[in-house]
This record gives C-alpha cells, sequence and structure tokens, in this order.
C-alpha cells in the first residue's frame, strides 16, 4: 500500500499564486501570518498527517469504534493521536486568539484541514464538528457561555457536534419533536437525535452538544424550533467538571465506510431529563443551526478534494509498480508497468486534473471567507460574502460528487485487486461516499444554489462570476502561448453554456420552480465543472507568466498547464451536454408519472 505525501507544491501554489494569500495576509487582521509562517505550519501539518494520522487509518477501518454500555471506545491509537492534535495546538489553528486559537486565516487551515483528511478522514471528523460548535457559540451565544466553552473548545480538551435530525425527520427539520422544559436558569431536555458524529467518544475530557429541540409553547415547523448547549457532563461552577448529564449514546450505527469514526443515537433525558441552556432567542434555533452547517458544508467539500487527492495518491503509486502486459505495438521484450497504457494514464489524468480543480475552487471560496470577514473596505467585505455564500452548495456538492467518482476510477485502475480489501482502494470508495449525503444532500445543495443563491436573487452573483470568467477568456486569448490560447476558446464555449443555462434558471425560477428543482442538480454540476476549468485555465496562466520569468520550478508549471490542457479537453466539455440536461430536461421529469416508476 502506498503512503500519504502531502501535495504541498500545489497547496502552495494555489494559495500563493491562484487565491493571493498575500492580499489576505494585507488585511490588517491577517498581518502577523507571514509566507515563511505559512510553509512552517504545511510542513508540519505534513508530517503530522504522514507519520501520525495516516498509520492509523487503515487499522481504524477495519478495527473500527466500539460501543459498549452507552460507551463509545476509540479505535485503536486514536485517543494517543488525539492527544498529541491537542497538545500541539492543532484544534485552535484558526481558532479566535481571544480564546487561546491561533488566529490563522482560513485559507491557511484549509490545506491543513486536507492534509489530515486525506490521511484519516474519520479522525478528523472530531475536530471538524468540533470547529463548527465554536463558530456557532461566537456568532450567537451569550459572553458567559463564550468564556465557558470557546477556550476548552478551541484547546480541544473539550469537543463538540451538532445535533439536528431524529428518527422520523430525516432532512425534513419541521419534523423535529425533542422537547425543552424550562426548569429554573436552564431547560430539561427530552428526546431522540440520530446520525450524530462522535456524539460520544472517550478521546476528549467533555463533549459539548448543540441540540434542537422545542419549548412547550413553541410554533409548528422550523419557526419553532431552538438551539441549546447539552453537556456530556456537567460544569462546576470553577469550571471543573461535574455529574453526568441524563443523555447517552444507545448505539452506534454500522456504516458502509469510516468506521472509525462513530456515528451516534443519542438519547436525551431518559431519567429527569438532560440539563440544556439556551443558545440566542428563543425559535431562531434553525438559523443559528445553519451557521454552524454552513461552515461544515466547506468542510464536507474539502474532505471531498482530500479523499480524492489519496485516491489518486493510491491509484498513481500502484500504476507505476504493476507491471502487466506490454507497450502497444510491442511484440516482444519486457512487460511494462500500467502506467504505460494509454487508457491507464487517461484515468489517472482523470483523477489528477479534477481534484487539482476541486481543490482551486475549494481554496477560492476560503479566501473570500477570509475577505468577508476581515477586509477593512465594507463593500468587499459584501461582495466576498455574495461570493462564499453562492460557492459553499458547488464546492460541498460538486467536489464531493466527484471524490465519488475519483475514487471508483481508481478502484478501477487497480483492476480486481481494487476489488480486494487489502489493495486499500476500496476504503477510499467506502469512505467518500458519506460526502455527498453529510450537510445535506447534493439534492439539498442544488435546491440551495437555485432557490436562495440565484433564483431569488435573480443571478445577481452568478452573473458576477459569469463576467469574472469572460474577463479571463479575453486573456487568455492575448497569450503568446498557443496551448493556452487553445484553453481560452474552450473556456469560452462553456462559459457561454454555463451562461444560457444561468439565465434559463432566473428566467424559469418564479414561474415553474417546480421544473428548476427537476434539474437542480445537473445545473450545480454545471457550476463544477465550468467553474473548476476557470480556475485550471487560471492556473494555466500563471504558470505561463512563471514560465516566461524564468521559475526555478519549470517542470511544476509544465505540469500545470498540461492538466489543464487535459481538463479542457476531457471534462470541461461535458458543460455543453450538462447546460442542454438544464435548459431541456425537466419536462421529461416532470411528465413522469408515478405508476410509470
Amino acid at each position: 500500500m502506498s503512503t500519504y505525501a502531502a501535495p504541498l507544491r500545489d497547496m502552495q501554489f494555489v494559495m500563493k499564486e491562484l487565491v493571493g494569500l498575500a492580499d489576505i495576509t494585507a488585511m490588517p487582521d491577517c498581518a502577523e501570518v507571514t509566507s515563511d509562517l505559512v510553509d512552517a505550519v504545511l510542513d508540519e501539518a505534513g508530517r503530522f498527517a504522514a507519520e501520525v494520522l495516516e498509520p492509523l487509518n487503515r487499522g481504524g477501518d477495519t478495527h473500527g469504534a466500539q460501543c459498549a454500555d452507552g460507551k463509545v471506545s476509540s479505535a485503536p491509537g486514536f485517543k494517543a493521536a488525539y492527544e498529541q492534535f491537542v497538545t500541539g495546538g492543532w484544534n485552535g489553528l484558526s481558532g479566535e486568539s481571544d480564546f487561546g486559537g491561533q488566529g490563522l486565516p482560513h485559507v491557511v487551515a484549509m490545506p491543513v484541514q486536507e492534509m489530515w483528511n486525506s490521511a484519516n478522514m474519520a479522525f478528523c471528523l472530531c475536530p471538524m464538528l468540533t470547529s463548527g460548535v465554536l463558530e456557532a457559540l461566537k456568532l450567537c451565544g451569550s459572553p458567559s457561555q463564550k468564556q465557558l466553552f470557546m477556550p476548552r473548545l478551541t484547546a480541544g480538551t473539550w469537543s463538540g457536534t451538532m445535533n439536528l435530525t431524529e428518527p422520523q425527520a430525516g432532512s425534513d427539520l419541521a419534523a423535529v419533536r425533542t422537547r425543552a422544559i424550562l426548569e429554573g436558569d436552564h431547560y430539561r431536555i427530552h428526546g431522540t437525535k440520530i446520525f450524530i458524529t462522535w456524539g460520544e467518544h472517550d478521546m476528549a475530557e467533555n463533549i459539548i452538544h448543540l441540540v434542537l429541540a422545542r419549548k412547550p409553547d413553541a410554533p409548528d415547523g422550523v419557526k419553532g424550533i431552538s438551539l441549546f448547549i447539552v453537556p456530556k457532563f456537567l460544569i462546576n461552577t470553577d469550571g471543573s467538571l461535574g455529574e453526568r448529564n441524563d443523555v447517552k449514546c444507545v448505539s452506534i450505527e454500522h456504516k458502509l465506510g469510516i468506521h472509525a469514526s462513530p456515528t451516534c443515537v443519542m438519547s436525551y433525558g431518559d431519567a429527569a431529563g438532560a440539563i440544556g441552556y439556551q443558545v440566542g432567542e428563543e425559535n431562531r434555533g434553525l438559523e443559528y443551526m445553519f451557521i454552524m452547517m454552513n461552515h461544515a458544508r466547506l468542510a464536507v467539500g474539502l474532505e471531498g478534494v482530500a479523499i480524492a487527492e489519496r485516491a489518486y495518491q493510491h491509484a498513481r503509486e500502484y500504476a507505476r509498480t504493476r507491471v502487466q502486459g506490454r507497450a502497444i505495438g510491442q511484440k516482444a521484450g519486457e512487460r511494462v508497468t500500467i502506467i504505460h497504457h494509454p487508457d491507464v494514464r487517461r484515468m489517472l489524468l482523470s483523477m489528477k486534473a479534477q481534484t487539482e480543480a476541486m481543490r482551486a475552487l475549494a481554496y477560492t471560496a476560503s479566501a473570500a471567507l477570509d475577505k468577508s470577514k476581515h477586509h477593512p473596505d465594507d463593500k468587499e467585505r459584501r461582495r466576498n460574502q455574495a461570493l462564499v455564500d453562492f460557492l459553499i452548495p458547488i464546492v460541498k456538492g460538486w467536489c464531493t460528487e466527484q471524490c465519488v467518482e475519483i475514487a471508483s476510477t481508481g478502484v478501477q485502475i487497480h483492476g480486481g485487486m481494487g476489488f480486494v480489501e487489502e489493495t486499500g482502494a476500496a476504503q477510499y470508495l467506502r469512505d467518500a461516499r458519506i460526502t455527498t449525503i453529510y450537510e445535506g444532500t447534493t439534492g439539498i445543495q442544488a435546491a440551495d444554489l437555485v432557490g436562495r443563491k440565484v433564483g431569488y436573487e435573480k443571478g445577481a452573483t452568478a452573473f458576477a462570476v459569469l463576467g469574472d470568467m469572460r474577463k479571463l477568456v479575453a486573456e487568455l486569448a492575448l497569450s503568446a502561448n498557443a496551448e493556452v490560447r487553445g484553453l481560452g476558446s474552450h473556456m469560452e464555449q462553456a462559459v457561454e453554456s454555463l451562461a444560457r443555462a444561468t439565465q434559463w434558471v432566473v428566467d424559469t425560477f418564479p414561474k415553474d420552480p417546480n421544473a428548476v428543482a427537476a434539474v437542480s442538480v445537473p445545473f450545480l454540476k454545471l457550476w463544477g465543472t465550468v467553474a473548476g476549468g476557470w480556475q485550471m485555465a487560471r492556473a494555466a496562466l500563471i504558470a505561463d507568466a512563471g514560465l516566461t520569468a524564468g521559475a526555478d520550478d519549470a517542470d511544476f508549471y509544465r505540469a500545470k498547464i498540461a492538466t489543464a490542457k487535459f481538463y479542457s479537453d476531457h471534462i470541461l466539455q461535458n458543460s455543453s451536454a450538462q447546460s442542454f440536461e438544464v435548459c431541456n430536461g425537466a419536462s421529461s421529469v416532470i411528465g413522469f408519472h408515478d405508476a410509470q416508476f
């Protein structure tokens, strides 16, 4: 089996040359972050991923987390690794400095999280959920709640979860039944929550659950849901841990993948009721939880990038070492490794090109997130907030869908051995499969995109992004490099295909939202395909400029241009078919009668 090596050169290229790390570090709140500091962080994170997390990944998959008598034991080695993780300060990398975090920009934390997820996604789901809890408390928690919970969550000595759905609810959170009854300065929580990632474990001292529940007099539907903090252990006035709260893990799910990440069924209030504390105003719980969920959606999109990268590395190393057959046209002589066979090369390039495009788009979203928070100009903050809101469903939906395809291609490259667990290729496919479901399925991301992000604002942000793409097409046409100019003609066709589909959504949504919903996922995939091509073409322009300037790393830049060409020839061409499906495919979905299924 191959070992993971962080793709540091590509990460640095995307951060520094593509998304403009210097622009972010020039903002007042980020002024202490230097290029050398970023390099040091990435180097050390890569070492931690390769030496500490990745060696536990296979064993975590085969052994899994174990549940007995309401207590969950983490997979072998995970607790010790988490202690190293916390001691090293990794949990607080982008955390608020006021609460003990290092306050690094999100765009710096992004590649670090990618490394950890590539090395061991099941492990990384625990700190990922904690960061979401921190984001929600930062924006919605009271001053006393922030002071009590955020320092320990930032340090990682306490972990966090979000408890949304229930057995009868699924994605329809209007059906949530968990009850919250006022008792003095707190509430008693009664109910059952399902699919709670790392809801119970032995790695952190305490677990802080954010729980959606209803008060007795709350209105029906989503407007009657409030948000509550429910700790695993109650907290004494001096901050020490008290008795166990009335919350326990009933069972953990037996899953297709991520076996080392316990997915828990949590029971609240089997006895007197679990003690909880309201966050923010009553009946605004779902609104608050969406803060955490949007943060998590970007993180899940990054999981798609991470598993795609790991599957690519695994397949690439297998192709370099697996000897089978002779080169085409060679009737005698030594057999060759399969990387010499054209179709294997095509599959590897498909994995590589899509993963690089996904990384570039995800990091672009994270850079916009940093600017939305820290840019000194209010207009720029609002513009970048609109951009990150627009990109999040695309990053989450497209990157995870392509991740499943990429991991499947990795299995295919292994041939029959890919279907055998011992080679390790199958684990990436199994682990990848949850990413299209986590934090809202691809259909939910697509509904968000066509509704809130395009339909309701009449395409304002979408058309602004299309304008940026058209500017790039004009730049590509001026390139002295024929290969780079060729990207421009392909990109122009793709942009116009995307523009037609976007205009169709804007025109159709007000009068027939059902038709738009029928093709919303193809629309999301179209945006991902073209936005990925946009980033790859930008990368090619930058690489060509580097070559012209006589950059030392010429081989990297030449490979970047060649990879962008492959993306343009093989991936971007799908945009015309996807656009046709969006503009013409709704009627065959809507017109199909129930009895015909």
